[in-house]
């Protein structure tokens, strides 16, 4: 691939030029807010698209709106002929084929993919040139695709460091919709159950309830543009949830009764979610995509000024520890607060005794 054009120079799409561009690919740039393509320009992630000396056809064009003006875009680029081959990256991809077709649109020479990658901010400035690297990028073909196409999707996917993955497109919304869609909305949920809560009760969140809400914090125009291309596989979803939330609350109230045999029953059925639950958590992939691995945790006191987390990483590093993991939680109203480093089980003695040897403070 020596030339692209990339229509739509938000996060993923200016991420995208970005690899691109650092690849010695010639890469061009076109959103409809044309200040937000010279931003994407001056980050160095490609030219201003202008129609009077872009060589056409170029050999890829990206586009990277909305699913909902995926298909226009896509119509109307092939109708101009820019590209040898023509794809998108939106979060959907049953319905914008379908309506890609409708408008007479040729599905030859176009492929739907969607990196599975992404930050809870939007816009050009948040774009990274290794944003994508080691993440899924789903490819859904069809018997029809053009070979030529499917094989500038694969250089795209290499390009930019991804690991490529073939899904049929109805099975790719109906899988997004359990491991992203969904848990988009259920977080905007819980949340939301904190926005009247009294300043006292907030003041006590801990690290559950940020670890829930996290990705509540996402722009929620991006995401009414997502749930509204996918909106029945995301409703079948919250379907289920709402029959085991309906049952957990019948089983919570049996908990308070007077009978004997209705808490039994009660704290069976809250003890099945629970290991239905941990069931669930234990098939999410682990480390680099792995299998998921379980890690000692090493708890350690660290004060909040400059340099702290760096120190300690650097003695775990000499006592030749590998961190697979770390979580800071920060402690309510003091400068302190308490690093847990996941390590394998086998290491975890010994960075506890070289952590205590350097003097710092370990909690069980």
């Amino acid at each position: 691939m020596r030339t692209a054009l990339v229509i739509g120079a938000g996060l993923i799409g200016t991420s995208a030029a970005l690899a691109l561009s650092a690849r010695d690919v010639d890469v061009r740039l076109s959103d409809h807010d044309e200040s937000t393509a010279r931003t994407a320009a001056a980050l160095g992630a490609g030219s201003l698209y202008d129609a009077a000396d872009t060589p056409v056809p170029v050999d890829l064009v990206i586009v990277a709106v909305p699913p909902a003006h995926v298909p226009a875009a896509l119509a109307d680029a092939m109708a101009r002929g820019l590209g040898r081959g023509y794809l998108d990256v939106a979060s959907v991809k049953g319905g914008p084929r379908r309506d890609l077709e409708s408008l007479g649109g040729d599905l030859t020479r176009y492929i739907g993919t969607h990196p599975m990658a992404g930050r809870e901010r939007s816009g050009p400035l948040a774009a990274s040139a290794d944003l994508f690297d080691g993440r899924p990028w789903i490819l859904t073909p069809t018997p029809g695709t053009d070979t030529e196409v499917l094989n500038l999707a694969l250089e795209l996917v290499a390009l930019c460091g991804a690991v490529p993955v073939v899904m049929d497109a109805d099975a790719h919304d109906r899988a997004v919709a359990l491991v992203s869609h969904t848990p988009q909305l259920v977080s905007s949920m819980v949340a939301a159950r904190l926005q009247h809560a009294e300043d006292s009760t907030v003041r006590l969140c801990g690290q559950g309830i940020l670890d829930v809400t996290r990705i509540a914090g996402s722009e929620p125009a991006m995401w009414m543009d997502i749930l509204a291309a996918n909106p029945g596989p995301v409703a079948d979803v919250l379907a289920d949830i709402a029959t085991d939330l309906g049952a957990t609350v019948e089983s919570l109230r049996a908990l308070q009764s007077a009978d004997e045999e209705k808490r039994r029953g009660g704290a069976e059925g809250i003890a099945d979610i629970l290991r239905r639950g941990n069931a669930g958590r234990a098939k999410v992939p682990g480390k680099h995509g792995t299998a998921p691995k379980t890690y000692e945790v090493v708890a350690v006191l660290i004060g909040d000024q400059p340099g702290e987390l760096a120190r300690l990483f650097a003695d775990a590093g000499a006592a030749g520890v590998n961190i697979e993991d770390v979580r800071i939680e920060h402690s309510a109203g003091q400068q302190a607060g308490l690093a847990q480093l996941f390590v394998e089980p086998r290491s975890a003695p010994v960075l506890s005794a070289a952590l205590r040897d350097r003097a710092w403070s370990l909690r069980p």
